[in-house]
């Protein structure tokens, strides 16, 4: 067994080798092909096209000069499906334009010369999104054929020691999603370290394993999530690249002076409340909190009381410990669910009463769930609001049916229309013209706007 050497081929050669056979990809304990998903192959492939870095492939070399992939065989068989096997890039590929450059031709595809009888190039762009090996240019294919791929070659193993290679190039842990999520904020990935090394964050109650898996650094991520952007919530793996376009360094320094204001109030006892799945809707409460014009004690003065039993309080038929149970403790219906309960007990705990539109907002929520669809959630009651002030923009008529104590009505119908998928925006421009008064009771009110729509929706489809 000599010393490994290096060997550098064209990816055409080299996958070539391995179409040959001669490079092997089944060594006897490796693991199958095709772990990646798409997502991976897809970058793999654009970092090829845009001449970026690839660590070296790993192979042995036995006596009878057969070879076998050690290290990179994800590598290896996701290049050899674009280039042989017809694999097509998915349209989740982050950056999708290659650019390059190109002999210019004429109409006819003859090239172009300048006045000193010189070639012309120009300057193109290519979409590689649902593009196999064949659609590239033939710029880009050659630019594929011809990357240089390093390979590191151990000779004269047998199979035994070729083996144990395998094991020792393959005793790793690739990146969890937290991980991976922190790679695409790198806008503010160093403000983000910062502000874990605050005192907070050194006392909060976070396990070793979450301290060094992503978990601290997705909590801050998901506290400016929460904070300013909670109608755009992404889940883990989507929200280090939404951060990245969208947030500010002004948010960050919001959420740390939050957090600067919690280390002055908050005791030893308290921090068993922070974990790694509710810090951030703890912090995003007292940013709520900020804005009451209190004393930072009260808030403390209401952490104690949560946890001395006041999280167990029923509001609205729901307990905080108990939003979620049946679906993802990261959707974003059960993150807004768990807000609102939160900031319900925080005022009625400090006495101070929510804002009047917000009232409004859940008495029309229970109202849509009582007699439309039980599943609706306060997001969607934004929404429906939304696209009825649109419709009744439309209408010259009667502002009287937008009236507050219609409103509960009118929004069920929006409700309705999106459940089962009916175009309101004929119906309700008639509606209007033929009323300018409403029932009082509001269920009553309702089954009669269900009534005539049904009506108008009969003569449409007669006429």
């Amino acid at each position: 067994m000599g010393k490994p050497r290096k060997q550098t081929y064209t990816l055409d050669m080299y996958l070539k080798r391995m179409k040959e056979q001669d490079i092997r990809s089944d060594q006897d304990v490796q693991r199958l092909s095709n772990q990646w998903n798409n997502s991976m192959t897809n970058e793999l492939i654009a970092s090829v096209l845009n001449g970026e870095y690839i660590p070296p492939i790993i192979l042995g070399q036995e006596p009878n000069s057969q070879i076998w992939i050690i290290d990179g065989l994800q590598r290896s068989t996701a290049l050899m499906m674009f280039r042989y096997s017809n694999y097509r890039i998915t349209s989740s590929i982050e950056e999708p334009v290659i650019s390059y450059r190109a002999k210019a031709r004429d109409t006819e595809g003859n090239l172009k010369y300048d006045g000193n009888g010189d070639v012309v190039w120009e300057d193109r762009a290519f979409d590689l999104a649902r593009k196999t090996y064949d659609k590239l240019p033939e710029e880009l294919q050659n630019r594929f054929d011809e990357y240089q791929i390093e390979t590191v070659i151990h000779e004269g193993y047998g199979m035994k020691e070729i083996s144990k290679l395998v094991r020792r190039y393959n005793n790793h842990k690739s990146m969890n999603v937290s991980q991976k999520a922190f790679t695409f904020v790198d806008n503010y990935a160093r403000r983000i370290r910062e502000i874990l090394k605050r005192k907070f964050f050194i006392e909060a109650p976070y396990t070793k394993a979450e301290r060094k898996n992503g978990t601290v650094e997705r909590v801050v991520m998901e506290s400016v999530m929460c904070m300013f952007h909670l109608d755009s919530w992404k889940k883990s793996g989507q929200i280090g690249a939404y951060l990245n376009d969208n947030a500010s360094q002004e948010e960050f320094d919001v959420l740390e002076n939050c957090i600067e204001r919690l280390e002055n109030i908050v005791t030893d006892d308290m921090y068993s409340l922070f974990t790694s799945r509710d810090s951030f809707l703890l912090f995003s409460l007292f940013y709520k909190f900020t804005g009451l014009g209190l004393d930072d004690g009260k808030f403390a003065d209401f952490l104690h009381a949560f946890k001395d039993g006041l999280r167990n309080k029923e509001v609205n038929g729901k307990i905080f410990s108990e939003i979620g149970k049946e679906r993802s403790t990261k959707d974003k219906t059960v993150i807004m669910e768990k807000l609102d309960l939160l900031e319900t007990l925080m005022r009625g705990y400090l006495g101070i009463p929510k804002p009047d539109s917000e009232l409004e907002r859940e008495a029309i929520l229970k109202f849509v769930r009582e007699h439309v669809v039980s599943y609706v959630t306060k997001e969607d009651i934004v929404q429906y609001e939304e696209v009825l002030n649109a419709l009744m923009k439309k209408s010259i008529h009667s502002t009287e049916l937008m009236e507050a104590e219609n409103k509960p009505s009118m929004i069920a119908v929006i409700a309705y229309s999106f459940e089962y998928d009916i175009d309101l925006d004929d119906w309700i421009l008639d509606f209007c013209k033929r009323n300018d008064d409403y029932i009082r009771d509001q269920k009553e009110n309702y089954r009669c706007m269900l009534q005539d729509l049904e009506k108008f929706m009969l003569l449409a489809d007669a006429a």
